[in-house]
């Protein structure tokens, strides 16, 4: 089949998105919310100056900044968004203040009426924008002013060791003394009023605030906007529409020939180049890595109910919260990305038939480059939380901050310095192959982008400074976390995956091309626009949540067709008795296929739409889809990509099914369990209470330390269990290859 038009349709894809994403990315820069250079009463006072506010955020970061507790919706489910929080807590404050002032009484005792006068009165304070562009000052009312001292003492007393407020830190995982200094306690209140600030205060002109009126506060007047029920409506008409187009190009396609296939391995006396068995050790980095992000992720879930503690151990005072839950993601991108690189440097020279000079050399460097990363960021990570590095040395070799790109800079660009080693060794070794006129060229020439494009746009980690504004900082953090993660990964598996099946010559090239291009143009359709979704609250400007709403929808249109891939998968582990010797990676795409649909497609659009996400963002909703996405299609990708190669590595061994039977089936099913048996209930519940009260509400510790809620916390002891124990068990199926105690030989 000519590929030209579709060649043609992925540049055109490729160009006018990343356009419009730059443009508005240009408009995000510029609509930003100012950081002030004094924040200042009405009689002149000084509260705090901008580098307060700056130095304020770096604060934050080092203890754990989005591991810890959420800022604008973004971040960890233990502790409460700190935006939503202070806003409540400052509202209120300022209530009571007009209360007693007018009648001497708190606010909850006024009447219903009174209370009516009052929260006008406070909406005309609190929304009014005091920011001064020609003096850059940031003026506040007396009563303002007083309520931020309030918040102040509160926060304050948070952080360092207030014994009063000793359950409350039990409850939000909050070590005693996570602030030893008062000038870094003043500075995060700083940043803490800054960031409500925006949640509140109109733009210039509009009456919407700069977070487009999230996070639900009744008391200040933000409420959802016409432009987000609009948006959310369309948003659900392009998912059908594309849901149908979808379905009846499918339809056509599965009337096309079908493939004839091979009555015996075709690659059964294949040979291994010395970098393809320099690839093992990878692996076994991989099961390493996967249980510790396993373990990490258990003291994690269990600092839920036991806050500082596990089992009464108090293990927080060595691991807090915030490194635990920073290791159990960090972990995870390394032990998914190893993966997936180690089996594209395995099958480089196989596609090409070419082994480079000193390619092992360059592998073998590779891994040693990639082990130091995984340590010194790990380590510097817990040097930064523990208070231990200053504000510039903990941005450069500590903790960031920002979920899934929490490692220090210095870390970041060692990382960014990895990933184009990675690219010249798979470059060099696919080269040979991408120069001859062959039915695989054009497979060839996507696996080769695919493969730029997750060197390069990890660079997007590189964009923001130290003391870059959160606006912009979140929009290039979505750039790595949406487009790298999610969209490049997931064109480098569809291209990976095809040519494993040309390579065993269970597909043709030329039909796998079709596939892979098409699959690829359908995806960054939705997926390079749909980076927008994660942005709505962000103190982006409206047309982000319309470009967010509207492309987002499309992410999920192939993903409602993954029962078709995963049949087809399942058939191919049935077509010949050789293919039974794959069975388990292909029961992992399988699972991918499941995943992908239950994950990606149904539990992320439960949460995309606007209306949706405006209550739901920051609840364990989010948490639902981030678990079911990252590790059920990610995660199983990742897994399904080793047990390929492994497989492919000693094709006359004959794996015994007790283990890997045990660890797929455990893994897959306590993952279902942990999610529908506790994480899903907890965050309907939250988003209950978020409609009705609040975000701060929904996140606070009156609401999640609720006895059903601690039970359904609890709940996840059935889940996780059983998920740890095939993680346990694929670990010992891995190394035990080795060993030789996981398979037989057939001469046995």
């Amino acid at each position: 089949m000519n590929t030209k038009k579709l060649w043609i349709s992925f540049i055109l894809v490729m160009t006018i998105s990343f356009a419009v994403l730059i443009y508005y990315g240009r408009e995000i820069y510029r609509q930003a919310p100012p950081i002030p250079e004094k924040v200042m009463t009405v009689s002149g006072k000084t509260l705090f100056t901008g580098q307060d506010i700056k130095d304020g955020q770096n604060v934050w970061q080092s203890v754990g900044g989005q591991e810890l507790g959420t800022v604008w919706g973004h971040g960890a489910y233990q502790a409460p968004d700190w935006s939503a929080d202070w806003l409540h807590k400052e509202a209120v404050f300022m209530l009571d203040k007009f209360a007693m002032e007018a009648d001497g009484v708190p606010f909850s005792k006024e009447s219903h009426q009174k209370q009516a006068a009052l929260k006008i009165k406070l909406q005309e304070d609190i929304r009014k924008n005091g920011y001064q562009d020609g003096t850059k000052t940031l003026v506040v009312s007396e009563a303002r002013a007083e309520a931020i001292a309030s918040n102040t003492v509160f926060y304050g007393g948070l952080f360092s060791n207030n014994a009063d407020l000793q359950k409350l830190r039990d409850a939000y995982a909050i070590p005693v003394n996570s602030l030893k200094d008062p000038e870094r306690i003043r500075q995060l209140n700083a940043f803490f009023f800054w960031i409500s600030w925006a949640c509140v205060t109109e733009r210039p002109g509009q009456e919407i605030s700069y977070t487009n009126n999230w996070p639900a506060e009744e008391l200040v007047g933000n409420h959802p906007t016409s432009e987000l029920i609009l948006w959310t409506g369309f948003s659900v008409i392009i998912l059908l529409a594309g849901i149908g187009i979808m379905v009846w190009y499918y339809a056509r396609k599965r009337d096309e020939e079908t493939e004839v296939f091979p009555k015996i391995n075709p690659q059964l006396k294949a040979t291994h180049t010395p970098s393809q068995r320099a690839t093992l050790k990878y692996f076994w980095i991989v099961s390493a890595l996967l249980l510790v992000q396993v373990i990490m992720g258990v003291i994690t879930a269990h600092y839920g109910v036991e806050g500082h503690a596990f089992y009464g151990i108090p293990l927080g005072d060595w691991l807090p919260y915030s490194i635990s839950r920073t290791w159990h993601l960090q972990i995870a991108i390394f032990w998914i990305a190893t993966s997936w690189l180690a089996t594209g440097l395995y099958y480089a020279p196989a596609i090409s038939g070419f082994e480079p000079r000193f390619q092992r050399l360059g592998v073998n460097f590779l891994f040693f480059a990639l082990l130091v990363i995984v340590a010194g960021s790990l380590a510097g990570q817990w040097m930064g939380v523990m208070q231990k590095l200053g504000l510039i040395q903990n941005f450069w070799f500590g903790h960031q901050g920002y979920e899934y790109v929490d490692l220090g800079r210095f870390w970041q660009i060692f990382l960014f310095v990895g990933l184009v080693i990675w690219l010249l060794l798979m470059g060099r070794a696919i080269w040979p192959a991408l120069k001859q006129k062959s039915e695989s060229r054009n497979l060839l020439a996507l696996f080769l982008i695919s493969t730029i494009a997750i060197a390069g746009f990890y660079g997007a980690g590189l964009m923001w400074g130290r003391q870059t504004n959160l606006a912009i900082a979140e929009y290039w953090r979505w750039w790595v976390v949406h487009l790298w993660v999610e969209g490049f990964f997931e064109v480098f598996a569809s291209v990976i995956t095809a040519f494993l099946f040309v390579r065993l010559n269970i597909i043709k090239a030329a039909t796998a091309t079709t596939a892979v291009l098409f699959s690829t143009i359908v995806f960054l359709s939705g997926g390079i626009l749909g980076t927008f979704h994660h942005l709505y609250f962000t103190g982006t400007p409206t047309a982000v949540m319309a470009l967010g709403a509207t492309f987002s929808a499309l992410e999920v249109v192939p993903l409602v067709l993954m029962g078709f891939e995963a049949y087809d998968n399942l058939k191919i582990s049935r077509m010949a008795a050789w293919t039974k010797a794959y069975k388990w990676p292909i029961y992992c795409f399988i699972s991918v296929a499941f995943w992908n649909l239950v994950g990606a497609g149904i539990f992320g659009f439960l949460i995309n739409p606007p209306i949706a996400l405006y209550y739901m963002q920051g609840l364990n909703t989010t948490a639902v889809h981030a678990h079911t996405a990252l590790f059920g299609v990610y995660g199983m990708l990742g897994i399904g990509l080793m047990l390929f190669v492994l497989r492919d590595m000693d094709k006359s061994a004959i794996w015994k099914d007790k283990w890997i039977k045990f660890a797929f089936w455990s893994i897959n099913i306590g993952l279902a369990a942990m999610v529908l048996l506790s994480v899903f209930p907890i965050g309907l519940a939250q988003t209950v209470a978020s409609i009705k009260d609040g975000l701060w509400f929904a996140r606070s510790a009156d609401f999640m330390q609720q006895p059903y809620m601690v039970t359904l916390k609890w709940m996840r002891v059935f889940g996780d269990t059983m998920f740890a124990a095939g993680t346990l068990a694929l670990v010992w199926f891995i190394f035990g290859l080795k060993g030789g105690w996981s398979h037989e030989n057939e001469n046995e």
